[in-house]
């Protein structure tokens, strides 16, 4: 195998003088001598047969070969840390994969803030998501498909500890007819028309349903069923923080219903095993803690925010 002609302090070095716009100024960014940061660029350009800079008047710039090399030089600098990175934690015990099975109801904001958070801890820890749809898994715990769960239920023979309640709420299209009848809904009024219902992807019980409607249809994506209600084809309970932004479209309307007008979901975190879990699925299941916690005191203040300014403006009316 043919070894690069270049060093890495070399593309350090590089990179630093086009940071700083000199070599002296590179020089003490790189806590060297400056005719050791001259020496290295020069030594690069012999090496790889390129002219990296050109005298423009008084000013020396980036070449287009220069400006492709240093792009590249970045690249190879970042990897090389991150090479550096995935070796410290591995060394110190992180595993090299972690699977995490997720109800598709938990918010996806903060799932991925979660992975990205672990992500620059540990960036040689790969993550594998297995989603499931409002139904808990065994097998993937007991089979050991995965390593922490968040449930919905915890399974027999499992320990979990509640991590956060989801809010569902019943809407349509603004346009639907049940918007039309411009009163408070009973059930009753609903079983007239289409329910759009998410097929569970538990093997262990049949989907179910509270709602006794005329016509349904069972998708098996809980993005297909928002889509559906979307463009107006039904009803459907869905997690409120999955069509917040729908709402603000207006693509969406919660159906105004006399009674029931929300239901709330429990989700469970729950390891495989905690008592052999690695480092890795330890300090992801703090992040979790720590990051849902956050977004729920940063909802509670909303809340009681938006409750004082209404209540300001009912005083200055």
């Amino acid at each position: 195998m043919a070894s690069p002609r270049f060093t890495l302090d070399q593309l350090r070095a590089l990179v630093a003088v086009v940071d700083a716009g000199g070599y002296a100024k590179a020089a003490d960014a790189l806590r060297k001598s400056q005719s050791t940061v001259t020496y290295a660029v020069q030594q690069l350009q012999a090496q790889l047969g390129v002219e990296v800079f050109r005298i423009a008047g008084r000013k020396a710039v980036l070449t287009p070969t220069g400006e492709s090399l240093v792009r590249r030089a970045r690249f190879l600098l970042d990897e090389a840390m991150a090479l550096e990175e995935s070796a410290r934690a591995l060394s110190a015990g992180w595993e090299a994969e972690i699977r995490l099975a997720v109800e598709v109801i938990f918010p996806t904001r903060l799932l991925f803030a979660a992975l990205d958070r672990f992500g620059r801890e540990s960036p040689g820890t790969r993550i594998e998501i297995v989603e499931s749809v409002l139904g808990h898994r065994t097998d993937a715990l007991a089979g050991r498909h995965a390593d922490l769960a968040i449930f919905g239920r915890v399974p027999a023979g499992f320990f979990g500890e509640s991590l956060m309640r989801v809010r569902f709420v019943l809407a349509a299209h603004p346009d639907h007819p049940l918007h039309r009848l411009g009163r408070a809904l009973r059930m009753r009024d609903l079983r007239p028309y289409r329910h759009l219902v998410v097929r569970e992807s538990s093997t262990e019980r049949p989907t179910a349903t509270s709602l006794e409607a005329t016509q349904r249809w069972t998708v098996s994506h809980m993005a297909t069923s928002i889509d559906a209600a979307c463009a107006g084809y039904g009803f459907a309970w869905l997690p409120e923080d999955r069509i917040r932004d729908a709402l603000a479209a207006g693509a969406l309307k919660p159906l105004p219903l006399a009674e029931r007008g929300e239901r709330f979901e429990e989700l469970y975190l729950i390891f495989a095993d905690r008592e052999q879990a690695g480092p890795g699925v330890r300090r992801l299941a703090e992040i979790l803690r720590e990051d849902v916690a956050a977004a729920c005191r940063r909802h509670a203040h909303g809340n009681r925010s938006g409750s004082n300014r209404g209540a300001a403006r009912r005083i200055a009316g």
